[in-house]
């Protein structure tokens, strides 16, 4: 009893008010989005606003649970719980029910059951617990194998679904192995891989004309501008290696010229090929600005409705539920992937940027608890979840601004939907129960 009354006063309470009001702030962007005033205020399930006030409610009995239960239980069941999940995410592939073309949801009624979100939980803590097992802060290769099945495994699920936005959430687990010393080569590369796959793609799509060439294709683009890569690269190799690995440099040099090659080509294939599906692939073009007029006219609607209400706003916004685009449905799927639009428009760029600095307040204070951590596996589901909140945020608002592809991912605890909302919140007061028993644990 008295080590129970101790983990109560232990417990972050600014954390949880944090999350209280990004709640609440969703529930309103929720209500505003979704209000019909011919029909006038309603509780129940009868509206999307209800929903998600049951949403919350069962989340806020979830957070209980969860604060209730010994830390020790997500330690010791971790496997388990990802078992679970994985079992979920192969079923979802035979008894789901396809939706926007992929095949990711359970429907239980009126509800639907999302098992991609909660993988997430399952993934977090078994990497914490993987993790928190080696004696040595540098990984042996095996366990960078091991792990990197651990992580391999739902990303493959979840590929066979297709959901694009939820693959990308799960490449975020590797900032938090980062903090504690591994890929960092993975992680510079990933970097470097995306930029020159945005590279690839806008110039394979791009038209350039060329004086020694006259009007060049597509492919010769390409080459010119992997030409120009490699040239970089070498400067790179020769200023930063060169001087430490005279021997290697120009072998290193050699091996990352033509991985770039090679990558790049991938990238163009993949383009051309079935792996995307069509509305993929034109959402990638128009969001790089490398769609033609005729695709821009039919599939570019979403994302001009979108930067419309976000600019329509001002500096102080339209009122709540006064904003013509939401209130006349402008915007496609605006209570989900797009409820940014309906802050901007009706709380304006002060609104927004509130809400931005909340988030950001909230990701450096779980990182800050993160750090305080005695326990391994706390530090390294903490800095799990700051991973994953934070690829979320910069995807779905990079994504309505335009700045990134209309992929589908929802904004931590403001878009519509049970599965997102419970799977956060869990996610957060797990981490909470592991905070507040930081003095006794420390493995």
């Amino acid at each position: 009893m008295n080590a129970e009354r101790s983990y109560s006063s232990s417990i972050d309470w600014l954390t949880i008010g944090i999350w209280g009001v990004l709640v609440f702030m969703g529930w309103t962007a929720i209500y505003a989005t979704t209000y019909d005033p011919l029909e006038g205020f309603e509780w129940g399930m009868g509206t999307e606003y209800g929903k998600q006030m049951v949403f919350i409610g069962v989340s806020g009995v979830l957070a209980l649970l969860i604060l209730n239960t010994e830390g020790q239980f997500f330690t010791q069941f971790s496997f388990v719980i990802y078992a679970v999940f994985i079992f979920l995410l192969a079923l979802v592939l035979v008894a789901g029910q396809e939706i926007n073309g992929a095949k990711a949801w359970f429907r239980l009624g009126p509800l639907g059951l999302q098992p991609a979100e909660f993988a997430k939980i399952g993934t977090a803590l078994v990497l914490a617990r993987v993790v928190s097992r080696l004696e040595v802060r540098k990984p042996a290769l095996q366990d960078q194998l091991r792990m990197a099945a651990l992580l391999g495994m739902p990303i493959v699920l979840i590929l066979l679904q297709p959901d694009v936005g939820s693959i990308l959430v799960f490449t975020s687990f590797v900032f938090a192995l980062y903090r504690e010393g591994w890929y960092g080569n993975i992680l510079f590369a990933g970097i470097i891989g995306v930029l020159l796959g945005v590279f690839t793609v806008i110039v394979y799509y791009t038209n350039i004309e060329y004086p020694w060439v006259g009007e060049a294709s597509a492919i010769w683009a390409q080459l010119i501008v992997l030409g120009i890569v490699t040239l970089l690269l070498l400067a790179v190799v020769r200023f930063f290696y060169l001087p430490r690995f005279r021997e290697s440099a120009y072998i290193r040099f050699a091996i990352i010229g033509v991985g770039s090659i090679v990558f790049s080509l991938a990238v163009s294939q993949v383009m051309d090929s079935d792996i995307l599906a069509p509305h993929q692939k034109d959402r990638i073009k128009l969001t790089f600005g490398i769609a033609d007029e005729q695709l821009q006219m039919e599939k570019g609607y979403n994302m001009k409705m979108a930067k419309l209400a976000v600019g329509s706003g001002g500096a102080f916004g339209k009122g709540l539920t006064d904003g013509p685009m939401t209130r006349y449905n402008f915007v496609p799927e605006q209570e989900t992937d797009f409820i940014f639009t309906t802050i901007a428009e009706e709380w304006g760029f002060a609104g927004c940027t509130f809400m931005l600095l909340l988030y950001l307040f909230f990701l450096l204070r779980i990182m800050f608890l993160a750090e305080r951590q005695r326990s391994t596996f706390s530090r390294v589901f903490g800095y799990c979840v700051a991973s994953i909140l934070f690829i979320h945020v910069l995807i779905n608002v990079g994504m309505v601004i335009g700045l990134a592809p209309v992929i589908g991912i929802p904004l931590p605890f403001f878009s519509y939907g049970g599965s997102s909302l419970m799977a956060f919140s869990m996610l957060v007061f797990i981490f909470l129960r592991l905070d507040a028993e930081r003095l006794t644990v420390f493995r």
